[in-house]
């Protein structure tokens, strides 16, 4: 239990506390107040000056009457309507209105005192400790994007995987196998089986969501979901891509035999059965 005179101390202590703080409430709302140090005078002068010019020119666009003058009557009130629009006399009436001029003009000094009355506010560790936590907040979602996905020799490494893979099925194929014997080989179900590591670690979930799709797939008349249909979308890009490694000049597949492919045939039907 505390004793009286403890209990006396934390009184006090928190009673100190307040009044540190009101004080640093009171110098922020003083510095606030004295930001800014505006030129009345010369907003005055600027804007009867203006106002005298204003008349000159709404005078002579009344004296010229008349269908022949019209043109030349307009020019003036233009003339007249811009000297009103101008950022130093509507500054000018701002500050005439004892209201902050917003375009800077008539300003005798300018102060940045928020800074200093919020830390005087506060008490001294808090920036530090507001700059650790900054510090951590910036450098937490840096290192988990970093370790997120796939390295850059991962990557490297599947993107060559992909190429070896077609390598390979095409000098198995031109060796006579079939396509059921070519998707068995040993060698193409290694290099399968590490892109598809590969991808999983890409993009965690992404095989047994293709799985879960196919299933899914097999419902006909079922309206796609924004996932599924970026799962169709992507099959789509992946089928072009595909389509366009065994047309080019390293393999110079025909249409025919693009379309007889074991892979291609495969991405086909499972696009097909994503669309159902």
């Amino acid at each position: 239990m505390e004793s009286a005179e403890q209990e006396e101390e934390r009184v006090k202590g928190g009673a100190e506390v307040a009044k540190q703080a009101a004080a640093g409430l009171a110098l922020f709302a003083a510095a606030e107040a004295e930001a800014i140090e505006v030129d009345k005078d010369a907003a005055q002068k600027f804007k009867d000056e203006t106002d005298v010019k204003i008349k000159a020119l709404e005078a002579e666009a009344e004296a010229l009457t008349g269908k022949d003058n019209k043109k030349a009557r307009t020019e003036k009130s233009k003339e007249a309507s811009a000297l009103s629009k101008t950022p130093e006399y509507i500054d000018a009436t701002r500050i005439l209105k004892d209201q902050e001029p917003k375009n800077g003009n008539f300003v005798k000094s300018k102060a940045a005192p928020k800074a200093a009355a919020k830390a005087a506010a506060a008490p001294a560790d808090e920036p530090a400790a507001a700059a650790d936590d900054k510090k951590s907040g910036k450098d937490k979602p840096k290192k988990a994007a970093q370790a997120a996905g796939i390295s850059p020799a991962e990557r490297k490494e599947l993107e060559s995987l992909k190429d070896d893979i077609i390598k390979k099925k095409k000098e198995l194929k031109e060796g006579g196998m079939s396509g059921g014997q070519i998707n068995k080989d040993e060698s193409i179900v290694a290099m399968v089986a590490r892109m598809n590591e590969l991808k999983e670690k890409e993009n965690p979930g992404c095989l047994e969501a293709a799985k879960s799709e196919k299933k899914e797939s097999g419902k006909k008349g079922k309206k796609l979901s924004a996932e599924q249909e970026a799962l169709v979308g992507n099959l789509e890009q992946e089928i072009e891509e595909y389509r366009q490694k065994l047309a080019g000049p390293e393999f110079k597949y025909s249409k025919k035999e693009i379309n007889a492919d074991p892979d291609m045939q495969d991405m086909v039907k499972r696009l097909a059965d994503m669309k159902k």
